[in-house]
């Protein structure tokens, strides 16, 4: 299935400039058996891509009656990955993409338009936590649907954004790696103590020993360094009242240049961990759907 989004600066899509390039995108319907509706689950895939990891999410979700749509937001685009080099792609460019994936399985014959969830990882992770900001859902996303709930896996927390704590009233869940460096779980702490306090359906769910990309089922894989994927978590990100991402290190507009950057995270598959996520995501999807 093709759906057609569009490519935005980080500044564009902050301050509602719809300006951008329009794209046209795919994604994989993978549908259980029958013909009634059923809920579908929307899987955003991050930095590297399209991964054995949505696969994985795609059999399990389909052996219990639940389809996927797995959107490709980089072939379209003409990206491979982003891992080496993320300014190819602002990081708000999948929150689109998702919203308009989510539009277009809400008018398909075999989808329940009411049991549309959103489920990403890493960047995509990223995407699908702030998918959920009241702010980015009135300005982006069709009013015709609603998610009925947001899975973030390992999402990078560096960047501040205007109204973050103001969320959609839907659930929100989240499952990260303690052991994860690439986008540490330790950078999204206060943030969701914030979004608690304000009332949030937030549940976290973490996992002491998992890397970055714990899910991926090559299992017998070892967990090796990413030695040239950036990760900035060590940058301090805000967004300013233009829309402009500012290094609150060097009060500039941050760049991927930026010395805070640095390479060589870890990634790497966890099987207890993912044994374990997918009891917890399972779980949430039940009582999403039901």
């Amino acid at each position: 299935m093709t759906f057609t989004s569009l490519t935005l600066s980080d500044q564009q899509f902050l301050t509602g400039d719809k300006g951008g390039t329009e794209v046209l995108l795919g994604g994989v319907l993978s549908l259980p058996p029958g013909a009634g509706k059923v809920p579908v689950v929307i899987l955003q895939h991050g930095s590297g891509g399209l991964g054995a990891n949505i696969t994985y999410w795609q059999r399990r979700f389909n052996q219990v009656g639940i389809a996927t749509f797995a959107v490709d937001g980089f072939s379209g685009r003409g990206i491979t990955s982003t891992a080496t080099d993320q300014a190819q792609l602002g990081r708000l460019n999948f929150v689109l993409d998702d919203y308009r994936a989510g539009a277009l399985l809400a008018r398909h014959a075999r989808i329940d338009p009411g049991k549309i969830i959103l489920m990403g990882f890493s960047r995509g992770g990223q995407a699908s936590l702030y998918a959920a900001m009241a702010r980015f859902d009135k300005l982006w996303k069709s009013q015709d649907f609603q998610f009925v709930g947001y899975l973030s896996f390992y999402p990078d927390c560096s960047i501040t954004f205007r109204e973050q704590d103001r969320v959609v009233a839907k659930p929100l869940r989240v499952y990260h790696g303690l052991a994860d460096n690439y986008d540490p779980y330790s950078r999204c702490e206060g943030y969701f103590a914030t979004l608690k306090q304000q009332g949030a359906d937030l549940r976290v769910h973490t996992y002491p020993h998992a890397e970055h990309g714990f899910d991926n089922p090559y299992v017998w894989s070892p967990v090796v360094v990413a030695k040239d994927s950036q990760t900035v978590r060590d940058c301090r990100i805000a967004e300013n009242a233009k829309g402009e991402l500012i290094n609150q290190q060097t009060g500039k507009v941050f760049s991927y240049k930026d010395s805070c950057v640095v390479l060589g995270p870890k990634v790497g598959p966890d099987a207890a961990a993912t044994r374990q996520a997918t009891r917890d995501v399972l779980e949430a999807l039940k009582a999403l759907v039901n």
